[in-house]
């Protein structure tokens, strides 16, 4: 029995509102990413003389956000979505209040515990947005959300060295700690899309997700919440994994790049993100899993051709492939999600969504530090291709085998 329309309508929400959603994740965001990578500077103010706990710490927001993220994403169905986001902003303002105050490691601990507790705005505006909206509107959005994060993360960290000269990173924290509460008085005006879905309706809902997925073609992916947190467990791992070294990987093949070029390298991928995605959204829209297919086998060329580039010209070449997968998989997980979306309550999908995201990335952090200490700064990218080859072979299978697959396993 479908979900009547009232269920599934909130108020009119415009593009006006979506960039909204979008403009406060990316000034929140801010010192979320630009700041990490200043870890190595902070700690030896901090009583940390060697940094070395900058590793670890790296990785504690991201535990501590997805261990929280399906817990926030169920209240925020059952007390508003426009509330827990709102939570969330001034969650990490005073996160990054008490981080930016810190005058002990024990302290800063404390603070970027409480970043990844008491933040989640990512999956806060997801969750938002979901209530507000469906469909291809919904995967639209979606897309340009991980747009504001691909931008934050290339403009933030420029600005946070650019400002270094006159206040260091530490401190900025508790500049920073103003963008998201800005964030939060913006958002203050905008609707609360509708009040959160009871269990009954939820759970129709989900029949009715059931059956459009056993309606649709195999050129169209079924709306299973196993495949979609799956499917980003893994993206996340493989493309994450080559971030933390890849520094180190350009400094080993091109000797005396400079830390401009090496920055530049480290961002094109998102660069490719900013400039492709809208238009890979109108073309894998209706075709979600064959952009899925496509951009882990981008993934894949891509990180084996870091461990054979060794010059300029060929590391230029192969994170622009990369960037070609790391656009088409965001892209077809968006409308993957808006498909899944569909009947469900949005906290709670978009906070579990959330989990196996945070999950992929911790688990590439710690197979990148055990790849890198054990075989060089090549292991994590070959690590990589290969969890990126699985996918696009568990991809290719046909739906029907898969579920043979689960149906032989649960034996």
């Amino acid at each position: 029995m479908p979900v009547p329309a009232a269920a599934t309508s909130g108020p009119a929400f415009g593009r006006r509102h979506v960039h909204a959603v979008a403009g406060c994740y990316f000034v929140a965001s801010f010192a979320a990413l630009g700041l990490p990578p200043y870890l190595t500077e902070i700690l030896p103010e901090l009583g940390d003389p060697t940094a070395r706990w900058a590793g670890l710490l790296y990785v504690v927001p991201t535990v501590f956000g997805g261990l929280g993220a399906p817990l926030w994403g169920r209240l925020a169905d059952r007390f508003g979505r426009k509330r827990l986001l709102l939570r969330a902003q001034l969650g990490l303002s005073v996160a990054f209040l008490l981080a930016g105050w810190a005058d002990s490691l024990a302290t800063f601990v404390a603070a970027l515990v409480l970043q990844g507790i008491l933040g989640g705005t990512f999956a806060a505006s997801n969750g938002y947005l979901g209530a507000a909206l469906e469909g291809p509107a919904l995967s639209k959005a979606l897309t340009l959300m991980q747009g504001s994060a691909r931008a934050a993360l290339v403009v933030a960290p420029i600005v946070v060295g650019s400002l270094s000269p006159w206040l260091s990173p530490h401190r900025q924290y508790a500049l920073l700690a103003v963008l998201p509460l800005s964030a939060a008085v913006l958002l203050a005006v905008l609707p609360e899309p509708r009040a959160g879905i009871p269990r009954e309706r939820e759970q129709a809902g989900e029949a009715v997700a059931r059956t459009h997925e056993a309606e649709q073609p195999d050129s169209v992916p079924a709306a299973s919440l196993r495949n979609l947190y799956a499917l980003e467990f893994a993206f996340v791992f493989s493309t994450v994994i080559s971030f933390p070294y890849l520094i180190q990987l350009v400094d080993e093949r091109i000797p005396g790049a400079s830390p401009v070029l090496s920055g530049a390298l480290f961002a094109l991928p998102h660069l490719c993100y900013l400039v492709l995605a809208m238009p890979v959204h109108a073309a894998f829209r209706a075709r979600p899993r064959a952009g899925i297919a496509f951009g882990f086998t981008c993934i894949a060329l891509g990180l084996a051709g870091h461990s054979v580039a060794h010059s300029l010209l060929t590391l230029t070449a192969v994170r622009l492939v990369l960037g070609a997968g790391l656009t088409l998989g965001l892209v077809s997980l968006s409308v993957l999600a808006a498909d899944c979306a569909k009947g469900r309550a949005p906290g709670r999908l978009f906070g579990s969504v959330e989990f196996f995201s945070k999950a992929g990335a911790v688990a590439a952090g710690l197979a990148a530090a055990a790849g890198n200490a054990r075989f060089g700064p090549t292991a994590p990218v070959v690590i990589g291709t290969v969890i990126a080859l699985a996918t696009v072979v568990a991809t290719a299978l046909p739906t029907s085998n898969l579920r043979f697959l689960r149906t032989r396993w649960s034996r």
